[in-house]
């Protein structure tokens, strides 16, 4: 088979999966237009790039899309599916590393590290200066919106900062799960209204577009601190630059924004909103948790013909 990865990889991928995968041709693709010219291939394994159905038209043979990770809304899952390929993700195996980054946002806006960083430079040696603004996760409320693989293990880790967990998910948890994890279910209007930090783990879907917006906001504790390491959309840039501005949310991190031309963006030009390039799910030891579990899939799909956590079983033929 001819395995197509796409987007950047770290050092060694290619090498890893030729490892895995004898006998398969790997080539790897790290320009979007070439990757739309690309013609030949049976499985894509893709990060990054956007694979929407002038991608995959072409692609005769293509059997299979990987994800590399957990979102899927840059691949087109109608369109693959029409033409009878699987799309398929990977839960779960990058939750580690998204939620670390949660949690990190989270201190780095209660405790104002990045203003405090920047004074310090300028030779500004005061631990006062941010005192009044600053905030700790002991004994505050963390709702979390989303209860899956990510949401359960930051719900884990701000409980080992002292923090008390709610959470929203459209799918609740069962009664064991939300005793083992110590996550209290509550819809979202009540979340909200409790919560002193409000972390999001969603996918960007029709139903969860713009689910923090003025409305939300408005409802909110003054002063909370919102961190978004799932995907832009989830929150209306606009009314977030707005509850900043009135200081209804003290700070934001950021690993995502709806409008990444940052230019127009307003967020980009807060001091208090931390952002980052959507880069959670990402760090360079995730190849030796990702490599072989795609692999294993690819194994699957040469020997049975199916593949695991298909994610467009509606669409296919």
């Amino acid at each position: 088979m001819k395995i197509i990865l796409a987007g950047p990889y770290p050092a060694g991928t290619a090498e890893k999966f030729g490892q895995l995968l004898p006998g398969d041709e790997i080539v790897t693709v790290t320009d979007q237009a070439e990757y739309e010219a690309m013609t030949e291939g049976d499985v894509i394994v893709v990060r990054v790039l956007k694979t929407p159905a002038p991608v995959l038209a072409p692609k005769k043979d293509l059997k299979a899309v990987i994800r590399w990770g957990a979102g899927y809304d840059s691949v087109d899952i109608e369109a693959a599916g029409k033409q009878g390929v699987f799309v398929a993700n990977m839960p779960g195996v990058n939750a580690y590393a998204v939620a670390e980054l949660a949690v990190g946002l989270m201190i780095a806006a209660g405790r104002k590290v990045i203003d405090q960083n920047r004074l310090t430079h300028d030779g500004i040696w005061d631990n006062k200066l941010y005192a009044p603004q600053m905030a700790s996760l002991n004994h505050k409320t963390v709702g979390v919106i989303g209860g899956g693989n990510i949401g359960r293990r930051v719900a884990t880790e701000v409980q080992a900062f002292g923090a008390n967990v709610i959470y929203y998910d459209a799918f609740r948890l069962s009664e064991e799960r939300e005793k083992e994890f110590h996550m209290e279910y509550k819809p979202l209007e009540e979340l909200v209204k409790e919560a002193d930090v409000i972390t999001l783990h969603v996918p960007l879907l029709d139903s969860t577009k713009h689910m923090i917006g003025e409305k939300q906001f408005e409802e909110m504790k003054d002063h909370v601190i919102i961190v978004n390491t799932a995907r832009g959309g989830l929150i209306d840039d606009e009314a977030l630059a707005k509850a900043l501005i009135s200081g209804k949310v003290a700070a934001a991190g950021l690993d995502c924004v709806e409008n990444e031309n940052l230019q127009e963006n307003p967020l980009a030009r807060m001091s208090n909103v931390i952002l980052t390039p959507h880069m959670g799910g990402s760090s360079n030891d995730l190849a030796a948790e990702m490599i072989p579990k795609i692999a294993e899939q690819i194994k699957n799909l040469e020997t049975t013909g199916t593949i695991g956590n298909v994610v467009n079983k509606e669409y296919l033929k």
